[in-house]
């Protein structure tokens, strides 16, 4: 069994690392959060279903983890408003997804700006685009509704429209 979990911890700690980095904004952060999450991982392995993918299992507790992380480090001010606070903020003029605005030229731009998102908006961006979760798992995560991720979702995107676009009029 530890022969076998040291190769499962070889083949996927990049990745953990990564989504914790992405979520925590910091490697430092990461790097505790990341090695936090394979012990975790360690003392749950019977409740590994191995019928399901290590990845999305290893994932998800890096996720879940991050997300306290991250509430424990905001308990003095709310992480997440209430839902109709969130809908108030929206633009109803906001074009496309995402996508729209990936390019390879700006790649290391949009990861600039996802990381100086405040952290509301940076985690379900950053689960949905680069940990591939549903809005289900994303609210599950997060501690809020459904509907509440699209509207931080889409926050998230205009907050990141407006940081490119303006970054794009300083260059």
């Amino acid at each position: 069994m530890k022969i076998e979990f040291e190769a499962l911890y070889r083949d996927h700690y990049r990745r953990v690392f990564g989504l914790c980095r992405r979520l925590l904004g910091r490697s430092t952060q990461a790097e505790d959060a990341a090695q936090e999450v394979f012990v975790r991982a360690y003392r749950s392995l019977d409740r590994y279903d191995a019928h399901q993918p290590f990845a999305a299992w290893i994932l998800s507790i890096a996720a879940n983890h991050c997300v306290d992380l991250l509430r424990s480090r905001a308990r003095d001010g709310k992480l997440f408003d209430e839902f109709d606070t969130e809908i108030d903020v929206l633009d109803a003029s906001a074009p496309g997804a995402l996508d729209t605005l990936v390019d390879e030229q700006r790649s290391a731009e949009i990861r600039g700006a996802i990381a100086a998102l405040p952290d509301k908006y940076r985690l379900p961006i950053v689960l949905a685009y680069y940990n591939d979760a549903n809005y289900d798992e994303i609210a599950h995560a997060l501690g809020v509704t459904r509907n509440h991720v699209g509207v931080l979702l889409l926050r998230a995107k205009q907050l990141l429209r407006h940081s490119l676009a303006a970054s794009q009029e300083e260059s």
